[in-house]
């Protein structure tokens, strides 16, 4: 029943993924490559945050939410911006277009952060003779990440690819992709700020990510609209 348990856990975590290459044009256009290299980009990025996390964030001995600690945890997490910008615009892609390239990417993304962050877990957790749901819960978080990595993608690619948008609709671009940028600081304040429990976090993070991902696809639509 264990094993049953952590298959179950590990195809919730990594199955969608792979339903989204193989039902999207991605399969088509054989875009694996691209998100190959963007996971590639992804570890990188993760490191260079582990470096300056161990190096400026001071380990507490307490669950307490300290706002002078997540602003700086939140400032390190725009290293994730500067990593899809690299992955974005500097790595060379096969001659997909842009709306392929930003879904592959974001995949790629998405697909890195779950391996490193929740494959571990998974095999020493969702073994265990007792059942528990916070593996279930946390392979609907990482559906909710790879909404908001496909949605941080797309946003990045209207920032830096798209030169002909809407001017009225820059200042509403940035502040998505900021928002969705620090969505792990605003979890962590609910979680330990707000006292939400595991559950209750993980369901805003699904609300929040269908939001976001609307609002982007949205945004994206007007821009690739003819200006008048």
């Amino acid at each position: 029943m264990t094993v049953f348990h952590f298959i179950n856990c590990a195809i919730l975590t990594f199955g969608p993924h792979a339903v989204y290459y193989s039902a999207t044009p991605l399969s088509e256009y054989d875009t694996i490559g691209t998100s190959i290299k963007a996971a590639v980009v992804y570890l990188i990025t993760a490191l260079v945050k582990l470096v300056c996390l161990a190096t400026f964030l001071n380990v507490s001995e307490s669950d307490s939410f300290d706002p002078y600690q997540e602003l700086l945890k939140a400032s390190i997490g725009f290293i994730d911006v500067a990593g899809l910008y690299f992955a974005l615009t500097q790595l060379a892609h096969r001659n997909i277009s842009q709306n392929h390239k930003f879904q592959a990417v974001g995949l790629g993304w998405a697909f890195a952060d779950s391996v490193l962050h929740r494959l571990a877990p998974l095999w020493m957790g969702a073994r265990g003779l007792e059942f528990t749901w916070d593996y279930i819960l946390q392979g609907l978080e990482a559906n909710a990440n790879l909404v908001f990595s496909i949605s941080l993608a797309a946003l990045g690619s209207l920032m830096w690819l798209r030169k002909n948008k809407p001017k009225t609709l820059i200042p509403i671009i940035y502040a998505c992709a900021g928002i969705v940028a620090t969505m792990p600081s605003i979890t962590s304040y609910l979680r330990q700020g707000l006292g939400w429990h595991f559950p209750k976090v993980v369901g805003f993070e699904l609300f929040s990510s269908l939001a976001m991902a609307f609002i982007s696809w949205q945004l994206f639509a007007a821009c690739q609209r003819p200006s008048s």
